[in-house]
This record gives structure tokens, sequence and C-alpha cells, in this order.
């Protein structure tokens, strides 16, 4: 199972980090997370709800990812210009 989930996970975060499809990346996301197809369909209890768990927590915890990259480098720049 773990080489099917890891290279999915790489892809993911490549394509988020890209600025150019990262805001297609969470749209995609947010989609699938609010359409009712799912991979495993939600009328299964837990695992219905695995799925949507696991995507959830890869897009957030990128997101927050990239948005601390952002303002780290920002406030680099502004100690250069300030220097």
């Amino acid at each position: 199972m773990k080489f099917l989930i890891q290279p999915l996970y790489k892809l993911y975060r490549t394509i988020l980090r890209n600025s150019k499809y990262r805001w297609l990346v969470v749209a995609g996301s947010l989609l699938y997370l609010l359409s009712p197809v799912d991979l495993v369909t939600d009328l299964i209890p837990v695992v219905g709800w695995l799925d949507d768990g696991v995507i959830a927590t890869l897009l957030v915890t990128e997101l927050s990812q990239v948005v601390l990259e952002q303002r780290r480098a920002r406030k680099e720049k502004q100690v250069e210009v300030s220097a």
C-alpha cells in the first residue's frame, strides 16, 4: 500500500508547491471534499471518512507550509532591504 500512497503524496505536494497550479489543486481538493462522489463511499462509516480526512489533512498541512515559507521569504527580503 505504501508504494501507492507515497508517490501520490509526493505528486500532490509537488503540484501544490508550484504556484502556477496551486489554486487548481486547492479547488480540486475542496471539490473532492464537498462532492458526494468519493473513492470510498461515505456510506461505509469509518473507511468512507478516512479518504476525506487524508485529503483535508494534506491540504491544510501543505498550504500551511507554503504560507510559512512565503512569510519567511518576505521577512528575509525585508531584512535585506533594511540592511
